[in-house]
Parts: structure tokens; C-alpha cells; sequence
């Protein structure tokens, strides 16, 4: 049977030929050269970039992985996950992974997220009969991941309390409802488009998945002695002094919502990455030996999403550059205006999907300008339930060198403008 080409082929050839169009017309062709070549060097810096937290992360979730972590909390979330994955075996190291990047994801973590969805996406790509092909339990994954229910939205938070927005973390309930529908409308089309294409999941199931789960290669534990629990148990507690001596230090901190909130950004990462490595250590693992080789693999990965990344970044600066954006945004305004949309967030709308630091930008400037506008609590919204698809697409399904996207871009592309239009339903009737 011969394959169709993916969305993604066509979106992103598209790109390069609007961009080239619109130039033409707009006298913008040296512009559109020079993004050409500053996206292609933005991508790989920012591919090396990663080397780093990829290497950290990956490893540590080798820890925690060897110390029996992701079985834990794969037992923990089965009831959700069988009903989500049932391609997947309940026991897998895949379900647990997709559960801590999504936790990561809610949580505001940023990088750290990336690397435990690239750990996730590997396993997937184990259970895939097609090397190449996405499964349906990879574009249902990555779908939810572009769209992931939001709890805390640090980074928009932060800029608005730098703005002097009076309410900075008054986009929290907003932002979570928006990324609730999103979620929602990412599950529903994600499983509507796979119905209607090719099962690569099913015949899988008894094969690869019981073959990993026997194969995997036993750790070799060595729970720590009494010395060994000493001193954890005096970390423990010394840590414990630490955050009532930083409570009773607080009489002129910030104890506002916003202030409290910048906090928990602060403490989370060391917090975190200190809970997974003292539990692998509890539980006998090699903790440095684990940590080093497993970040190995987040250094190889690393080097191996460097061409999705410049295929993404060169199309997308091109497509700023020439003036197409702006075109998409005049084209659009009538529809928008219908629902009282603003130009200016029609740009957020359109930049978001493409470009994280693009859409943070027009973010934080919009907010800076006026931080208590409705423009502003709009844009903070958008950006706080809404995920960067293009670049997603391209770290994870580039992480184990899927082509073939299928229904993953369609399906993050419709959970994309469902949460935007559940931010501007959302800021119209709060407003």
C-alpha cells in the first residue's frame, strides 16, 4: 500500500513557498535570506543548547527508573492510562514516563519537561511495528502534550508580577480551563483521526510489549548502609530547618499569590531533582554510574533532533520574515473581530503554535506596556494554555526519527485552537 505524504510535509513546504511568494511582492527577499540563515543557526543552537538539560534529566530519569519509580506510578495512574493507551501495556516504562512529562508539563517546568517526554516517546517508538510511522498512542501522546491541562503557568506569572500587573496570578483559573478544553478536543480528534486511518498499535501489543518487559535488564541494587541512611535522614532534616528558618527570615518577603508562586518556581527543579536521586539512592541504585549513562543517551539524542530542528526553524523564520504573517493576520481580522478577538492576539494566536520565544515576546511586551488590560490578561492566557505544537512535533518525533507524522500535527493543530478560543471565550465573559 502506498503511504501518504504527512500534514507535516505539506505545511512545511508551504511555508517556504508562501514565504518566497510574499517576498516577491513585498521586497522583503534579502530579509527572507538572512532568516533563512539565522533560523538554521537559531536551530542548532538551540539543539546544542539542549545538550545539557537533556543529559541531566535523561539521566536522572535512568535513576529513577532503575530504583522502580516508573513502576510505581504507572500502577498509580493505570485506571486513566489503560482507558487513554490501551495499545500499551499497563507495566511499560512508556506509561509511567508519558505521566511524569505530563506532570512536568502542568507543573510549569519548563526544559525539565522535554527530556521526560523524549524518554517517553522512546519507549514508544520500542512498541512501534514501523520504524519511521507514528503509532496512534504516539500522536495521542503528543497531541496531549501540546495541549497539557496547565495547573501552574510560572513563567507568565513572573512577567506580569514584573510588569506591576495588579493581580499577576489571576490568569490561573483562565489558563486551566483553557487547557482543559484543549485537552479534551486534542483526545477527542486525536482518537476520531486514528478510527479513520491504519491500526499500527494493536498487532503490537502482544509482541514487542511483552518482549520489552522480560528483556529489560535487571539493575543491580546495593541499598545503603546505616552510615548511608544517616546522612540522608540529616539531609532530611536539615532541609526541613532550612524551610523554617526561610519562613520566620520572611516577615518582609513577598506572601502575595504571585509571590508565592515565584517561590515554588524557584524551589521546584532542585526540589525535584533531589527527591528523584535520593529515591534511586534508597532504593540501591548506583546513583552516579545510573545519572552518567543514562546521560549518554540524552547527549545522543540531543545531537539527533539538530535537522528536524533546522528544517522547523528555517520555514518558520522565512514565513516571519516576508511579511506572511502579517498578510494572515489581515486576511483573518474580519472572522476575529467577530469574537472580539484583537488583532494583536491574533498575532499571539498565530505565533504560538510556531514559536515559543516569538510568542513569549509579544507576550511580555504587550503585558509590560499595559498590565492590566484586557489585551494583556488575553495574551497571558493564550500563552499559559497553549504549547509551541511545530517545535514539539519536531524534538520528540525527531528524538526516535519518525517522517511519517500522520494524524499527530491535525490533532495538536485543533487542540491548539480550541484552548485559543477557549482563552478568548473565557477573558470575554470574565472581562
Amino acid at each position: 500500500m502506498k503511504q501518504k505524504p504527512s500534514a507535516i510535509n505539506i505545511i512545511w513546504l508551504g511555508m517556504i513557498l508562501v514565504a518566497t511568494v510574499v517576498a516577491s511582492y513585498t521586497g522583503t527577499m534579502d530579509a527572507v535570506t538572512k532568516a533563512s540563515f539565522d533560523s538554521a543557526k537559531a536551530g542548532v543552537m538551540l539543539a546544542i543548547g539542549l545538550i545539557g538539560p537533556m543529559a541531566l534529566w535523561l539521566g536522572v530519569m535512568k535513576v529513577a527508573e532503575a530504583g522502580g519509580m516508573m513502576r510505581i506510578v504507572a500502577r498509580g495512574v493505570r485506571p486513566v492510562m489503560v482507558r487513554l493507551f490501551p495499545e500499551i501495556p499497563p507495566e511499560h516504562p512508556a506509561m509511567s514516563a508519558m505521566v511524569m512529562n505530563m506532570a512536568a508539563n502542568a507543573l510549569g517546568l519548563g526544559n525539565a519537561a522535554t527530556p521526560m517526554g523524549i524518554k517517553a516517546m522512546q519507549e514508544l517508538d520500542k512498541l512501534a511495528p514501523e520504524k519511521g510511522t507514528a503509532t496512534n498512542s504516539m500522536c495521542l501522546f503528543l497531541a496531549i502534550n501540546t495541549s497539557s491541562v496547565t495547573l501552574l503557568p510560572l513563567g507568565v506569572i513572573t512577567v506580569r508580577a514584573s510588569a506591576g500587573a495588579s493581580s499577576p496570578a489571576a490568569i490561573l483559573i483562565p489558563a486551566f480551563v483553557a487547557t482543559l478544553c484543549s485537552t479534551v478536543v486534542a483526545i477527542i480528534m486525536a482518537k476520531l483521526l486514528a478510527k479513520r486511518g491504519e491500526n499500527l498499535d494493536g498487532a503490537n501489543l502482544k509482541n514487542n510489549g511483552a518482549v520489552e518487559m522480560v528483556e529489560a535488564e535487571p539493575v543491580e541494587l546495593c541499598p545503603p548502609g546505616t552510615w548511608g541512611k544517616g546522612f540522608v535522614y540529616l539531609c532530611l532534616a536539615a532541609f526541613a530547618g532550612g524551610v523554617v528558618y526561610q519562613i520566620k527570615q520572611g516577615g518582609g518577603a513577598d506572601l502575595s499569590v504571585a509571590g508565592s508562586f515565584n517561590l515554588i518556581s524557584t524551589w521546584l527543579i532542585p526540589v525535584l531533582l533531589s527527591f528523584l536521586l535520593l529515591f534511586g539512592y534508597m532504593r540501591g541504585v548506583k546513583v552516579y554510574e545510573t545519572m552518567t549513562e543514562g546521560a549518554k543517551e540524552g547527549f545522543a539524542t540531543a545531537i539527533r533532533i539538530i535537522p528536524f530542528m533546522v528544517a522547523i526553524f528555517v520555514a518558520i523564520g522565512m514565513f516571519r520574515a516576508s511579511g506572511a504573517m502579517d498578510l494572515l493576520i489581515y486576511v483573518f481580522s474580519p472572522l476575529t473581530n467577530l469574537i472580539h478577538m484583537p488583532a494583536e492576539a491574533l498575532s499571539m494566536a498565530f505565533m504560538r503554535p510556531l514559536s515559543g520565544s516569538g510568542a513569549f515576546g509579544i507576550m511580555s511586551e504587550i503585558v509590560s506596556s499595559d498590565p492590566d488590560s484586557f489585551l494583556s490578561f488575553l495574551v497571558s492566557t493564550m500563552q499559559g494554555s497553549t504549547e509551541t505544537t511545530f517545535y514539539v512535533l519536531a524534538v520528540y518525533f525527531g528524538s526516535v526519527g519518525i517522517k511519517r507524522t500522520r494524524h499527530a500535527l491535525p490533532a495538536a493543530l485543533c487542540a491548539d485552537a480550541a484552548g485559543i478560543l477557549a482563552a478568548v471565550a473565557i477573558r470575554n465573559l470574565l472581562w
